[in-house]
């Protein structure tokens, strides 16, 4: 199987393996768990935070954030593409009473006057705005990047009205290897920020959340209410931490391979998209359904029984998202896959 479906297909390599095999553990909780600690402290140093903390996954990451920046009644404005609005299951109003406010911004990245227009005057009939969230690449917006300058402009503007910020950095790391600018940099103007290792990076679980000491003091009561410590978490911090050695710069294989699939898929009759947009390794493209003659699933289950996988978002839409499992020979079987698909 050809698994373009998402990066969180990507499966952990031979070596990652036998790093977790011999990974020195001990109880995460009581912070006597050595992997763990060395995770922490290398992905704090990499964004430029005091301190972070290990979770099961992104959108808990997500979670906990929220809940220490925001108070229950309270406003987070976000893009309304973002993962927190779409795809955790109403996490936002059910764990930290949070209300959201949603801007249509540009493929996921609005300005900083849209954020001011957003933006009310304080009154008591109406909930507090206190958290800004970005989505670093944004997800629904195909990969695409903010620039450095538009993330500091509206984080600018929150902090003018007394906002809390949080960055989304589910992909943050293809962000900085496709723009040249440091995770750091942009995570500066970001009050918490984390990172996703079983995207791209290619390990089989986890993220961490970082920020000041004092924020991630209150994220581990937060972390207790959701499920408390993994314990012996250092196993699965060692593929994290394989995964920050060895797989970082090779995202840009990823790029390369997403930007060539697009490239052949507009070439492909009845398939609408612009390879230009493509910056990252998320290939967002539409059918012509009144040429093809069939709907985005028919498409995705016709290329699924050819071992070939990509995701139907609506009746036109799909998804391809490349990742270290797939190589060149995999883009071009797709793409061979695709042309006779859409003949049958």
């Amino acid at each position: 199987m050809i698994d373009l479906f998402s990066d969180t297909k990507s499966r952990p390599t031979h070596a990652m393996r036998a790093a977790m095999a011999t990974a020195e553990v001990g109880d995460e909780a009581a912070f006597e768990d050595p992997t763990v600690t060395a995770l922490c402290e290398r992905v704090a140093a990499l964004l430029g935070k005091e301190a972070a903390l290990f979770a099961p996954s992104g959108t808990q990451c997500n979670q906990i954030a929220l809940a220490v920046l925001g108070r229950p009644g309270e406003e987070v404005v976000c893009d309304r593409s973002a993962h927190i609005a779409c795809f955790e299951a109403g996490g936002v109003g059910a764990n930290a009473g949070l209300n959201l406010l949603t801007l249509d911004g540009d493929r996921g990245r609005f300005t900083a006057t849209q954020l001011r227009a957003a933006l009310r005057t304080p009154m008591r009939h109406a909930p507090k705005q206190t958290v800004l969230a970005v989505e670093q690449t944004s997800n629904l917006g195909g990969g695409a990047v903010w620039p450095l300058a538009q993330l500091t402009d509206v984080c600018a503007v929150a902090r003018e009205h007394g906002m809390s910020t949080h960055m989304d950095g589910a992909r943050l790391l293809n962000a900085a290897v496709a723009s040249g600018v440091s995770a750091a940099d942009q995570a500066y103007d970001f009050d918490s920020v984390w990172l996703d290792f079983s995207k791209g990076l290619g390990a089989p679980v986890g993220a961490a959340l970082a920020g000041s000491r004092e924020f991630i003091e209150r994220a581990w009561v937060v972390k207790q209410r959701l499920g408390g410590a993994m314990r012996q978490a250092g196993i699965i911090a060692a593929g994290a931490l394989y995964a920050l050695d060895h797989h970082v710069e090779r995202l840009a294989d990823d790029h390369r391979r997403a930007r060539r699939l697009a490239d052949g898929l507009a070439g492909l009759p009845g398939l609408l998209l612009d390879p230009a947009t493509v910056e990252t390794n998320i290939v967002f493209f539409s059918l012509d359904r009144a040429r093809i003659g069939f709907d985005a699933s028919e498409l995705s289950r016709r290329l699924a029984a050819r071992g070939v996988r990509i995701g139907a978002f609506d009746g036109t839409t799909l998804r391809a998202v490349t990742h270290l499992d797939i190589d060149d020979a995999g883009i071009d079987m797709a793409l061979e896959v695709m042309a006779d698909c859409l003949r049958l």
